[in-house]
């Protein structure tokens, strides 16, 4: 686990992550409202109401592309929103496999780490 000062450190690093994957999240996707863990692409801010198939077709492919970055920025900001829920919880820095102390190395590296190296995906 880690001292005091480094898990503020990380924590204001996770604070700051969050933000900007909540602006960039809400920049090209939309939240699902039955579930707030579900991002879902967008076309942004665009009028869809045109009949020419061109531009239907153009908003359709924004759509698909927006669609895959949601899903990254999404996994990541869920992780970031679980590692800001341990800090917490008390339990940020124990690998949630085997409940060992996450090396300080690795959370310096990925602060939303939730286990230890062992138990990496």
């Amino acid at each position: 686990m880690v001292d005091a000062r480094t898990k503020e450190k990380l924590a204001a690093r996770l604070e700051q992550e969050h933000a900007r994957l909540e602006l960039e999240l809400t920049d090209i996707g939309k939240l699902d409202p039955s579930n707030p863990n579900d991002w879902h692409g967008n076309a942004g801010n665009y009028d869809t109401g045109t009949a020419d198939s061109s531009v239907l077709a153009d908003r359709f492919e924004e759509v698909s592309t927006n669609e895959g970055i949601v899903t990254e920025l999404e996994e990541r900001f869920n992780h970031v929103t679980k590692a800001l829920q341990r800090i917490k919880d008390g339990t940020y820095g124990q690998c949630s496999v085997c409940g060992e102390k996450i090396p300080a190395a690795r959370l310096e590296a990925n602060p939303a780490a939730d286990t230890c190296v062992e138990h990496a995906e």
